[in-house]
């Protein structure tokens, strides 16, 4: 079974010595940023600060801060089991193809909606009730970068309903405190939730919850088709329904074991400068325009802890959220492209600006046509650079993966630029959302794509000399 909430998930951090706890006082003014970007880039623990100036509650970062810490955090060995198990349900060993079959099926789908979110009536998540009036005063929110706009909420887990349908949608949505009742919402134009705001006619109530069990903080971040719960998948990471309850001012349910809820709304025509904000990317995303959140309420465990993650200059905690988001979807884009071997979203191109793939080469212009699918699949639309080699090529080994490039490519022949959406925090294009697109083939060229010299063996030692150094290698003095 999964972790019940969050602070389960920090004990079995502390249990393995993945935790510190730092009791020495700190401001939430860019001190506690500082501390946790040297961690972070050390490959250090999960940081709970427990002495914060001027507030009553502890600040927790670093939650997700290594791939063990991911791994643990959704409980497997590895984030690609995920993908694999996952698979078992949308694409069985063998496809029923009789009615017995389909009977034996039966079970599985059975059990997939066990993992479906079910409501309950009393939560830990509204033990203590701030209503008249709602402040957000009294959250310890930091302001992470010396030149941003103010501080922000930066861990939010933000509930909408589609106004036409009702299907929910969570999405992550950073926040920044304007004041004590209202705050930004920094609405991509591309997400789900940019979508229920532009479908409401006047008002749309929004929750936001923080902190929560990690399968439910990492749902939020995942790019799950429109329509799809992202408590269902929550539920099936952690192999049991999220628990929810009804918020107290607006017709939205929450995650029951939450550690703080904001309920409230966003006005259809109300927008604020918002920003700019020390962003994932390294650099500020300039202030802009964006939505308004009103809150209306407050709920609480009695002692909360807030959570909070830093982004910056990679790498940083997010690189870890995005790793598993690779790994788990891996197998779910090669149902679309099968000639997938593996793929690598490297911390330095921050998700959106590369993406480099590994295929089974089969035809002319293979490479070609995995980029344009790629494009054409969700929020891959996002990708500014993808770089294709072939099968044998280890994706994940940078080093490797640039020579084959450095040495592979003709820039005539083997460059493909196009245009479409970039992500909002692009800040190369001349033009937001929008520019060009750059595709590399690094593949082995064929005679029928062009190149007609011959194209050269990799460099590779015998097999029986490799076997004979391994055997004799004490001998030598080298161990």
């Amino acid at each position: 079974m999964g972790y019940r909430d969050l602070r389960s998930y920090m004990q079995a951090l502390e249990q393995r010595g993945l935790l510190r706890r730092i009791s020495t006082e700190v401001s939430v003014e860019l001190e506690i940023t500082e501390i946790t970007d040297r961690v972070v880039k050390a490959g250090g623990p999960a940081l709970l600060f427990e002495n914060v100036r001027g507030y009553n509650m502890p600040v927790l970062t670093n939650a997700f801060a290594t791939y063990r810490h991911m791994c643990l955090a959704l409980q497997v060995e590895s984030l690609d089991d995920i993908g694999r198990e996952l698979m078992q349900y949308l694409r069985p060993p063998e496809l029923p193809s009789s009615f017995l079959d389909k009977l034996k099926a039966l079970p599985k789908l059975a059990q997939l909606a066990s993992f479906l979110p079910k409501t309950v009536r009393q939560a830990p998540c509204q033990e203590v009730i701030i209503k008249d009036p709602p402040s957000l005063r009294h959250l310890p929110v930091l302001k992470c970068w010396p030149d941003d706009g103010g501080p922000f909420i930066t861990l939010p887990l933000v509930f909408t309903k589609d106004p036409e349908t009702g299907q929910r949608n969570v999405g992550m949505y950073r926040m920044q405190v304007f004041d004590d009742r209202t705050t930004g919402m920094h609405w991509h134009i591309h997400k789900d939730g940019a979508e229920h705001w532009r479908k409401a006619g006047d008002k749309i109530p929004v929750a936001v919850a923080l902190g929560g069990d990690p399968a439910v903080i990492y749902a939020a971040t995942a790019p799950l088709p429109p329509g799809i719960d992202e408590m269902l998948l929550a539920g099936f990471l952690r192999k049991e329904p999220v628990e929810m309850v009804r918020c107290i001012t607006v017709d939205l349910e929450v995650p029951a074991h939450a550690e703080i809820i904001l309920e409230g709304y966003v006005d259809r025509q109300e927008t604020r400068l918002e920003g700019p904000f020390g962003d994932h990317t390294g650099y500020y995303s300039l202030a802009d325009y964006y939505p308004v959140f009103h809150l209306t309420c407050v709920t609480q465990r009695r002692q909360p802890v807030y959570p909070a993650t830093i982004v910056g200059r990679p790498i940083m905690e997010d690189a870890f959220l995005g790793k598993a988001t690779e790994r788990i979807f891996l197998p779910l884009a090669r149902m679309v492209l099968p000639e997938l071997v593996d793929m690598n979203m490297p911390p330095e191109g921050v998700f959106h600006n590369c993406v480099i793939v590994s295929i089974k080469k089969r035809y002319p212009g293979h490479a070609r046509k995995v980029m344009h699918a790629l494009w054409g699949m969700g929020l891959m639309m996002m990708a500014k650079l993808i770089i294709v080699v072939d099968e044998n090529v280890n994706v994940q080994d940078l080093s490797e993966v640039m020579w084959r490039v450095f040495n592979n490519i003709d820039p005539e022949r083997d460059l493909e630029i196009t245009r479409g959406p970039l992500d909002a925090l692009d800040h190369s294009s001349p033009l937001p959302h929008y520019g060009s697109k750059l595709g590399i083939d690094a593949t082995r060229k064929w005679p029928a794509e062009g190149h007609t010299r011959p194209w050269p063996e990799d460099i590779v030692m015998s097999r029986e000399i490799k076997e004979l150094v391994d055997r004799k290698w004490r001998e030598y003095g080298l161990e």
